[in-house]
C-alpha cells in the first residue's frame, strides 16, 4: 500500500537559504491491511515523510508509491483519507456542515452523504449535541474527532493521521483507538504517527522509528523491543550481599530485589539462590518498551 525507497527531503530556510536534510534515505514499506505506527521526537521527520505521502511536499529524491501511484500524481489522493495534527477549518461552521463541505468533496450527496456522516460520527462517539454548535467553540479533542470523520467520509483504502490521539482525554483516546481497529477490520490501511507510545504498542501491527531524519528502527513492536534484550526482576526473601551476587546481576532499588541482564544471568542467580537455601519470592520477566527504546535511540543520536 505504501513504499517508500531512499526517500530524501531537503527544506531551504533562512536569509541565506541554507539547506537542511529533513529526510535522510528512509526506506520503509506498509503492507495493505496493516496498521502501521510511525514513531519518532518533534522534529524528527514524522510529519515530512505523512506530507510526501499525501502530495502536500514534493522531495528531492526517491521513490515514493501510495497505491502502486506516486503522490506526484492526483490519482493517488482517490484513495487517501487524511486528518493532520493541527487542522485547519472553517470555523464559523458546524461540525455537521463541516462533514457536509466534505463529504461533497469526495463525491457524496443526499441520503448517501446523510448515512456517511452517522456512520463517521458514531465510529468515533461525537453523535453529540456539540456537532451542531460551530467550531469555534470546539475543544481539541472535539476537533480532533470532526477531523477523522472527515478523514474517512469517502471510505478511503489508506488512512493516513498525524498525531491522532494529541488532545484527547483517556476515553477519546479509547474511542479512537477501538474506531481505528474497527476500520482495519473492515480493511482500511492505517499509517499513522503519534507520541503516545502505549496506544501504538496496543494497536499497531509494525512500528517505523524515525530519529533525525532516518529510520533507526522497524518491525514488529515484539521484534523492536527483543532487540534490546529482556530483563527479570527477582525479589528473594534474604537479602543477597552485593560481593556474592552472580555476573550479570545488580541490585535494584529494594535491598531484597536484584536485576538479571539476560537468560544466563537469570540462571547463575537461581543456581546461587538454590545452593544457598535463598527463597525466590517472586521473578518478573520485563522488556523494554518503546518508551525505553525510542529514548536510548534518541541518546545515540545527540552523543
Amino acid at each position: 500500500m505504501i513504499q517508500i525507497e531512499h526517500l530524501h527531503k531537503t527544506y531551504r530556510s533562512g536569509f541565506l537559504m541554507k539547506p537542511k536534510l529533513a529526510l535522510k534515505d528512509v526506506s520503509l514499506h506498509v503492507e495493505p491491511g496493516q496498521i502501521y505506527g510511525f514513531i519518532g521526537p518533534n522534529g524528527a521527520g514524522k510529519s515530512t515523510t505523512i506530507k510526501v505521502l499525501t502530495g502536500l511536499l514534493n522531495f528531492d529524491s526517491g521513490k515514493v508509491l501510495v497505491n502502486g501511484i506516486s503522490p506526484r500524481d492526483v490519482k493517488s489522493r482517490r484513495f487517501i483519507g487524511y486528518s493532520p495534527e493541527q487542522p485547519y477549518f472553517y470555523d464559523y461552521l458546524t461540525g455537521r456542515e463541516l462533514l457536509q463541505f466534505y463529504g461533497k468533496l469526495v463525491g457524496l450527496e443526499g441520503s448517501l452523504l446523510n448515512e456517511r456522516i452517522t456512520w463517521a460520527l458514531q465510529l468515533l462517539h461525537a453523535d453529540k449535541d456539540w456537532i451542531d454548535r460551530r467550531l469555534r467553540s470546539y475543544s481539541k479533542g472535539m476537533m480532533q474527532r470532526v477531523g477523522i470523520a472527515q478523514a474517512i467520509l469517502g471510505k478511503p483504502k489508506l488512512l493516513i493521521l498525524d498525531e491522532p490521539m494529541s488532545g484527547l482525554d483517556p476515553m477519546g483516546r479509547r474511542d479512537v483507538r477501538e474506531a481505528i481497529l474497527e476500520l482495519n477490520r473492515d480493511g482500511v490501511t492505517i499509517f499513522y504517527s503519534s507520541h503516545l507510545l502505549s496506544d501504538v504498542e496496543s494497536i499497531s501491527h509494525r512500528v517505523a522509528m524515525i530519529v533525525d531524519g532516518r529510520i533507526v528502527r522497524e518491525g514488529t513492536v515484539d521484534e523492536i523491543t527483543d532487540s534490546c534484550g529482556i530483563e527479570y526482576h527477582v525479589r528473594t526473601r534474604e537479602v543477597i550481599a552485593v560481593k556474592d551476587l552472580p555476573e550479570g546481576v545488580a541490585l535494584a532499588g529494594h535491598p531484597q530485589e536484584v536485576i538479571c541482564a539476560d537468560d544466563a544471568a537469570r540462571d547463575r542467580l537461581l543456581r546461587y539462590c538454590l545452593d544457598n537455601s535463598i527463597a525466590v519470592e517472586r521473578m518478573e520477566h520485563k522488556r523494554p518498551s518503546l518508551e525505553d527504546v525510542l529514548t536510548e535511540e534518541i541518546a545515540r543520536a545527540d552523543a
